[in-house]
């Protein structure tokens, strides 16, 4: 059950629960829209109503908007909590979503990818999976306490992976020395997790202080009042080994 709004949640600062369901709500309907939509085989006068319906929301929620750098209310970089995350966050329509979370040795993650991550067709797009296991090999470094942003990630594909299949990512720190941490990870079906049909390894740095300046000091909350992140990340927080908020 989503915390009311002045509680402060595990994971950060307090939120609006109403806001969040709502944000919850509208992005599993959304996810549910996009997934229709490149399934759909439905005729040509029901693909152009659906499209005009599609037209009339996108006016409706742009009736306010905010800009880039600026956090939502249900925000919180201290804690890793963004809630229009394209990997994990509710509220996007991009995400599929991934849920992290924190296990003995590292990270877990399970999801199944859908058709819209179609690559070679049955099986997910190359670019996706770099996606995915970027944010996996980040929130492994933040389990760890070691904050940094990706300097380097390589991809090995050993296999492709199937969409409507459920999977299994995993990540875990081999290697910090310095502003430098190495992270590896995998991709395996639940069924077959000992079996990587991806591996992964990032190098995530800290930047120097003149770079955290330079590149955030324009983020700010969701009154507008400056707001930049004292540690570099755009992961967000695992949850804990028991699931719990």
């Amino acid at each position: 059950m989503a915390p009311h709004s002045n509680d402060a949640p595990a994971d950060g600062s307090p939120y609006d629960a109403d806001l969040m369901a709502a944000v919850t709500e509208l992005g599993d309907a959304l996810r549910g829209l996009v997934d229709a939509s490149v399934r759909t085989a439905v005729p040509v006068e029901d693909l152009r109503a659906a499209a005009a319906g599609a037209r009339e929301l996108t006016t409706q929620l742009a009736a306010a908007r905010r800009p880039a750098g600026r956090l939502s209310p249900l925000d919180d970089i201290r804690a890793f909590r963004q809630v229009y995350n394209m990997v994990s966050g509710v509220g996007s329509a991009l995400a599929p979503p991934v849920v992290v979370r924190v296990v003995e040795d590292g990270v877990l993650a399970e999801t199944t990818f859908g058709l819209a991550y179609e690559g070679p067709p049955g099986f997910l797009h190359g670019g996706m999976t770099g996606l995915v296991m970027d944010q996996v090999l980040g929130a492994a470094a933040i389990h760890a306490g070691l904050w940094g942003m990706t300097a380097r990630l390589e991809i090995d594909y050993r296999g492709p992976v199937p969409l409507d299949t459920p999977v299994v990512l995993v990540g875990r720190v081999t290697e910090s020395a310095g502003r430098k941490t190495i992270v590896t990870g995998t991709i395996a079906l639940a069924t077959d997790p000992d079996t990587p049909l991806i591996e992964a390894r990032g190098v995530f740095v800290t930047p120097r202080a003149e770079q955290m300046q330079s590149y955030f000091s324009g983020v700010s909350d969701a009154s507008g009042r400056p707001s930049p992140p004292g540690r570099p990340t755009d992961a967000t927080a695992p949850l804990p080994a028991d699931g719990a908020r």
